[in-house]
């Protein structure tokens, strides 16, 4: 894929309570809100796993992160479906033959809520 300023990345995900099980396992996050149903029966989802979204812009496009900022702004549960947008902000080719990214990200649920925004940089491979 050839990135270029102002370009809008979007995909989407609906996470599962096998999602959080096998992140939790992986990260060792075992928080009571994300091994404990609700009420409606649903389990929160780790915060770095719903960061993985914005990240798979990333790995599509060999990039080697340098910062990541997020901000995690209401909780995801099982169930929900994510729909994130990676924004291009900056796209420039450098002398040592790479290239540097700057991008910013929102994610909302399926009720068009905001659940976590931030950005990202790095260089291409």
């Amino acid at each position: 894929m050839s990135l270029k300023v102002g370009d809008i990345i979007s995909f989407e995900r609906t996470f599962s309570v096998r999602d959080v099980e096998l992140f939790t396992e992986i990260s060792g996050d075992e928080g009571i809100h994300h091994i404990s149903p609700d009420e409606q029966g649903r389990l929160v989802i780790q915060g770095l796993l719903t960061a993985t979204l914005p990240t798979k812009v990333g790995g599509d496009n060999n990039v080697l992160a340098r910062t990541m900022n997020f901000e995690f702004l209401r909780p995801v549960f099982t169930g929900d479906t994510i729909i994130c947008e990676v924004k291009i902000e900056k796209y420039e080719r450098q002398e040592n033959n790479r290239t540097a990214i700057f991008a910013s990200f929102l994610c909302e649920n399926q009720n068009e809520k905001e659940v976590l925004k931030g950005n990202f940089s790095g260089v291409i491979l």
